[in-house]
């Protein structure tokens, strides 16, 4: 875990701070930006001056970026402003041994949406309707929240009400090599099947060339992250007439196809992968095709690391045997800590409308000075503006179409469970999903397994 306080004494301090936090040194003059158009907003940005908040985020650049520009949201609204980077195995934890103390230690948090569901029934976040209807505090003109990605706010949404404001997200789609299918005379798949086809015609571990590669390492937010997409496009329901079930003939056979592709056509190492280990493999040419976040874009592009730049295709996620695409809905999304005191719970509020804005989104994006350009935008409306399309095209061919495609047609709000016993479900999945891919198990006694472990959970 890893403390900073974004002043300028910070951003301007050589030696040890400049290794552990590039972003502050480059974007040193953030504090001295222009703020005429948050100050555009019919709202006081300083009535909770004076107070202090704690915001717990992953170690990642797109949130590197925020933290670079924090000490400008400092002057506009007098709230000072210290960030906790905690990794993300461990963000999920802290936040709900937090969150039960009612110690009110984390102001806000960079949110999984699963989380929402357990978050609610226990009262722990504040639903943030009431702030964003009250004009003393949101300037819906200016905030313009129909703007954020519609998928991503009903992923951080429960029974209606929302609970975390999106900063950060993603999909899941298909990312190839452009050149190796043209020189086959391969496309993109557009079903299941096609993905399998297209992942035999290129396979060759003689000559270090794998077809395909998924997650395989054992998580709710890894091997489950991608199963679940799976289980839907199989025509798998988590609630068939209203009774929890992870088992079942859609369930197998969505497993089957998982380990079929990963035992047949994916590097034997790729049973413990996480995405960053697929994306860095692809970057030295050893996997011809991936199926998973778009965000991992910006590192199979960069041209410091990456042997494929200019060699890269997207596609969308490929139909699966009911003739449905179902990508993941993720995002890091911003809550409020139901503990805090009235005045600290509004300065968190401004915070997180400052961060959600268009105009923080545009400065931490495409603006944005260093290298690490953010690709996971909240807004549609950057989607849609042609410096930022300019950019992200130059990720690869059809990036942007096939981004906008899956976060508009292929989401699917339930594509995991969205219930407050997530938790003991992810882990127990992913239990079963790696049993499976390693051949500790087959595919059915290992959902058989873990429907009969989840059962008393659901119960209670």
């Amino acid at each position: 875990m890893t403390s900073v306080k974004p002043t300028r004494r910070h951003v301007l301090q050589a030696g040890l701070a400049a290794v552990a936090f590039p972003a502050l040194i480059r974007s040193a003059g953030a504090q001295d930006a222009d703020l005429s158009a948050y100050k555009a907003a019919k709202i006081d940005w300083r009535q909770a001056s004076g107070e202090q908040i704690t915001v717990a985020v992953i170690p990642a650049s797109y949130f590197d970026a925020l933290i670079a520009l924090a000490p400008q949201f400092e002057a506009l609204t007098g709230i000072s402003v210290r960030f906790e980077k905690i990794p993300p195995a461990q963000i999920r934890q802290k936040a709900v041994i937090d969150l039960t103390s009612k110690a009110g230690g984390y102001s806000t948090h960079a949110a999984d949406p699963m989380y929402y569901a357990l978050y609610a029934a226990n009262k722990w976040v504040e639903s943030l309707d009431p702030y964003l209807k009250d004009a003393t505090l949101t300037d819906p003109a200016w905030f313009q929240p129909d703007d954020i990605i519609p998928a991503w706010r009903n992923a951080n949404t429960i029974d209606g009400k929302l609970y975390g404001v999106p900063y950060d997200g993603e999909v899941t789609v298909q990312v190839y090599r452009k050149d190796l299918y043209d020189a086959k005379g391969l496309k993109a798949a557009d079903t299941l099947e096609d993905y399998v086809a297209n992942a035999a015609a290129l396979n060759d571990p003689g000559n270090r060339l794998w077809g395909a590669a998924l997650r395989g390492v054992a998580g709710a937010g890894q091997n489950v992250y991608i199963y679940s997409s799976l289980f839907k496009e199989f025509g798998g329901d988590w609630f068939p007439g209203g009774k929890f079930r992870v088992n079942g003939p859609e369930a197998e056979a969505a497993l089957n196809w998982y380990v079929d592709v990963m035992r047949k056509y994916a590097p034997t190492a790729a049973q413990n992968w996480n995405w960053p280990d697929i994306a860095d493999a692809f970057s030295q040419g050893t996997i011809a095709s991936y199926i998973d976040a778009n965000t991992s874009a910006s590192v199979i592009t960069n041209p410091e690391k990456s042997k494929v730049v200019g060699k890269i295709g997207f596609a969308r996620w490929p139909k699966g045997p009911t003739g449905k695409r179902v990508s993941s809905i993720w995002n890091w999304g911003f809550p409020i800590n139901a503990s805090l005191p009235e005045k600290r719970k509004k300065a968190t509020w401004l915070f997180i409308q400052w961060a959600a804005s268009l105009q923080t989104q545009a400065l931490t994006s495409y603006q944005f000075s260093g290298p690490a350009k953010r690709s996971g935008v909240n807004r549609l409306s950057l989607w849609k503006n042609p410096d930022f399309v300019k950019l992200m095209n130059s990720f690869g061919d059809n990036f942007v179409a096939t981004t906008l495609g899956a976060l508009e047609q292929d989401t699917d709000v339930n594509w995991r469970p969205r219930v407050p016993q997530w938790p003991a479900i992810g882990d127990t999945l992913a239990t079963a999903i790696q049993q499976a891919l390693v051949g500790q198990a087959t595919t059915k006694a290992a959902l058989d397994e873990a429907q009969r472990r989840l059962e008393p959970m659901m119960r209670g």
